[in-house]
């Protein structure tokens, strides 16, 4: 029974305090995507189209949550934080479209975005590989680069972006006591 009362405690903290956990949510996500490009052990894998658009959501996310803590600050005022989720929400759902049309890309559900499929792009001439006649292709959006449990980069950011949405749901829901 303690443990059921410490987790409510916990999710009601959490949702009390949204902006700022949607706000460390985002900055970690955006830490994980840049650790995948910028670490060997990780892949050293380079960002598509899609991947980019993906990372603007949690930008977005990132300042909307860090303006509401803020302005959560400076005018202790709790209306801050349901209109600060309501726009997390709506950011959020976005990034949930984003995701599942790039997992569904993936998966070959549909047609990713022209700029973007394997094979529609020439591949490109870099000053280093001038000199030594290779070629370097850019990543595409109809190829997942890393998959774990199944699931690609996209389809974790999708279930990842839907808990964000539904928590800023939950928060924006919330009416102070």
């Amino acid at each position: 029974m303690r443990l059921n009362e410490a987790i409510k405690r916990l999710l009601d903290r959490c949702l009390r305090n949204w902006p700022l956990v949607a706000a460390v949510s985002s900055a970690l996500m955006l830490a994980i995507a840049h650790a995948f490009e910028t670490f060997e052990f990780l892949g050293q894998l380079a960002p598509c189209t899609l991947c980019l658009k993906a990372r603007e959501v949690y930008w977005v996310a990132l300042t909307i949550g860090l303006v509401a803590v803020g302005g959560q600050l400076v005018l202790k005022d709790d209306r801050i934080r349901r209109l600060a989720s309501l726009l997390l929400a709506l950011v959020f759902l976005v990034g949930v479209g984003v995701a599942v049309y790039h997992a569904g890309a993936e998966w070959k559900f549909w047609p990713g975005p022209k700029t973007c499929a394997s094979g529609a792009l020439p591949e490109l001439t870099s000053l280093d590989a001038i000199f030594k006649d290779e070629r370097i292709k850019p990543p595409a959006c109809d190829e997942a680069a890393w998959v774990f449990l199944g699931l690609s980069m996209a389809g974790w950011n999708a279930l990842i972006s839907l808990k964000l949405l539904v928590f800023s749901l939950l928060s924006a829901r919330l009416r102070r006591d």
